[in-house]
């Protein structure tokens, strides 16, 4: 099949193309990028010096499979008139994984530039939707922070171990920014984000209501109670979430938690249950994600740790396995990568 990327140039677009340049069922045929148009990729990215593309305004001929990681608001608006063509779409940006047009303005402080599409985009986390994936259009790609902490969550809530009171305390590394903000944005800034650990987003962050939304779904209820806050650590890429959340019967034991945990990912390929408390290197360059819970007998609660690379299982990889999904391809397709470590 042959695949576009809007906007290459970002972090996850970079990701994507390096990831697709070897997947054996796509051929990557144009890539576009705002600052870049003119160029030839090696020339904006000389380490992806085999993909030897132009950089267009727009994307150029014919494509079955479009993925956009322009900035949200940005990203429906060049969609559109690709998905009325027929052409299918992953969007990294968040612009359709919310259902309700006035929570995403409320989230993004903009309005959504496309609203009649949402009742038609799918929420990309094939753990959760992949049956409503293989038939759709249009899929909206999991935040980062939000898939993290969904996976971490969603067996607890959908057995009804956890009464509806969540915390999710989530680091990333700096890359979850994005690259366009690293000369204008402080905490970016090497001198004052090496040693540092910042939190930011109090005030509302995006992943927020994305996380709401689907627990509650897993619910059967309107509504979900999640407080995130989110962190900025000095290292490049990885995500490393701790959930708290009461548990409803105070005799679960940490092995009915495991078991629960192990059936409800038993068939699942990119997840796993760890024997041991995880880390974000144990994930790097791989679209897995690795969950690890137990209880905290004192308190009554229930504690997950769940990690991942926010560059591929948050972005480019999770972008491709829903791809896999939507055409009929082996999920695993192009990105069954083992970690880099150290």
């Amino acid at each position: 099949m042959k695949a576009g990327i809007i906007n290459v140039t970002g972090y996850a677009g970079i990701e994507l193309a390096r990831l697709l340049s070897e997947h054996p069922e796509v051929e990557l045929v144009s890539v576009t990028g705002r600052s870049a148009v003119g160029k030839r990729l090696p020339e904006v990215l000389p380490h992806l010096w085999s993909i030897d593309l132009p950089v267009t305004e727009k994307i150029q001929g014919s494509i079955d499979i479009v993925f956009s990681t322009l900035p949200s608001g940005a990203s429906a608006e060049a969609l559109v008139p690709l998905i009325k063509d027929g052409v299918k779409a992953v969007d990294i940006a968040a612009d359709f994984r919310l259902h309700n047009p006035k929570v995403f303005e409320s989230a993004y402080k903009i309005k959504h530039p496309a609203p009649e599409l949402l009742e038609k985009a799918v929420y990309g986390l094939p753990e959760l939707h992949r049956e409503m994936i293989k038939s759709a259009l249009l899929v909206a790609n999991p935040g980062c922070y939000s898939e993290a902490a969904i996976l971490a969550l969603a067996p607890a809530v959908k057995a009804g171990l956890i009464s509806d009171d969540i915390i999710v305390d989530a680091k990333s590394g700096i890359s979850g920014a994005g690259r366009g903000g690293q000369t204008t944005n402080i905490i970016d800034q090497y001198a004052e984000a090496n040693e540092n650990l910042i939190a930011y987003g109090l005030d509302g962050h995006g992943h927020q209501p994305e996380i709401a939304q689907e627990l509650a779904e897993l619910r059967g209820s309107k509504t979900s109670k999640v407080t995130f806050v989110p962190h900025r650590v000095p290292m490049t890429r990885g995500i490393l979430a701790t959930c708290y959340a009461p548990l409803v019967d105070q005799a679960v034991n940490k092995a009915k938690v495991r078991e629960i945990y192990k059936e409800f990912y038993r068939d699942e390929p990119f997840v796993f249950v760890a024997d041991t408390p995880p880390q974000t290197k144990h994930t790097t360059g791989t679209n897995m994600c690795l969950i690890y819970p137990f209880v905290d007998v004192q308190a009554g609660r229930l504690v997950v740790v769940s990690c991942l690379d926010n560059l591929i299982k948050g972005a480019a990889g999770q972008a491709i396995q829903n791809m896999n999904l939507m055409f009929g391809i082996p999920e695993t397709m192009g990105i069954e990568h083992l970690p880099i470590y150290p």
